[in-house]
């Protein structure tokens, strides 16, 4: 691939970052405004180039190493070797934490204080897959290997600690599935 190339794929990722961001917050008023100020793109951003190098066994202390200048920059921690799709969008991302193992797929909207964390120890797979199009509450939980299905709505605040069928909308601690469109 030549840098030009390059160049182009970076630049359509980037713009499909902003639309993202534009198309989630009602308050977004041009992405030159977004591009500049929200710091849930800004940490996206920078796993996206962490996570690139983490591919590469020699580049991983310094994958580890712009993954926590980015938590301190922006109060959003996402571990290098964590699996993101297109068009993720942290909406007031302070305190978010996504480790290692998490997989998260196209069109997810997350806001601040949301944990997609383990519950063992060990080198497997041990944080949450998410699918595509999910929702996940300010302060929500999502612990342990288990799968959110496409489409899902987790409530603020949530506990999530058992697979989440498709479409299906969860709250409380520990969370149920709630039957409707409103999340508490």
């Amino acid at each position: 691939m030549s840098i030009y190339s390059r160049i182009r794929f970076v630049a359509s990722r980037v713009n499909e970052d902003l639309a993202a961001a534009q198309r989630e917050d009602p308050a977004a008023r041009s992405k030159l405004e977004i591009a500049i100020l929200y710091s849930g793109l800004h940490a996206i951003w920078m796993y996206r180039l962490a996570h690139a190098m983490w591919r590469r066994p020699t580049l991983r202390f310094a994958s580890r190493f712009i993954s926590q200048f980015a938590r301190f920059v922006t109060g959003i921690e996402i571990h290098p070797g964590a699996t993101i799709g297109r068009r993720f969008f942290i909406d007031h991302g302070m305190g978010v934490v996504i480790g290692e193992t998490a997989i998260i797929g196209d069109d997810v909207l997350m806001y601040h204080q949301v944990t997609l964390g383990g519950r063992a120890r060990g080198r497997f797979k041990r944080h949450p897959t998410i699918g595509n199009r999910v929702l996940i509450g300010a302060g929500a939980k999502v612990i342990g290997d288990i799968t959110v299905g496409d489409d899902a709505k987790i409530g603020a605040n949530a506990l999530v600690v058992k697979d989440v069928a498709a479409g299906a909308v969860v709250v409380g601690i520990p969370s149920n599935v709630h039957r409707g469109d409103v999340i508490a």
